[in-house]
């Protein structure tokens, strides 16, 4: 499904409070290249030190467009917005505009 099929759909499925692009939050993760491998955002969830809109989040949360993640690594948190939601795994090229930096480094 290409991406402009994809936010047609939103578009359309809006009316019945239905989001069809969304993907689990260790799964977008590993996708976006946020984390390495998807057993460490696992683990990193299980820990409590993934936060999606405020509250603590497993690595089963659905994530949507618009969620905003935060990464509590260290001395260096993260805080990404959610842009795109892929169907599949994407290059290294494209895996950066899947989010924005709200605050933090990578």
């Amino acid at each position: 499904m290409c991406r402009f099929t994809c936010i047609k759909l939103l578009e359309i499925l809006k009316v019945f409070d239905y989001d069809i692009c969304t993907m689990r939050l260790d799964k977008f993760l590993k996708v976006s290249r946020l984390i390495k491998r998807r057993t460490v955002a696992n683990e990193v969830s299980d820990k409590g030190k993934i936060l999606v809109n405020g509250n603590i989040a497993k690595p089963s949360k659905i994530l949507k467009i618009g969620d905003e993640i935060k990464i509590e690594r260290g001395k260096f948190p993260i805080t990404v917005r959610v842009l795109k939601i892929p169907e599949n795994n994407v290059s290294v090229q494209e895996a950066p505009t899947l989010y924005e930096i709200i605050d933090g480094i990578t």
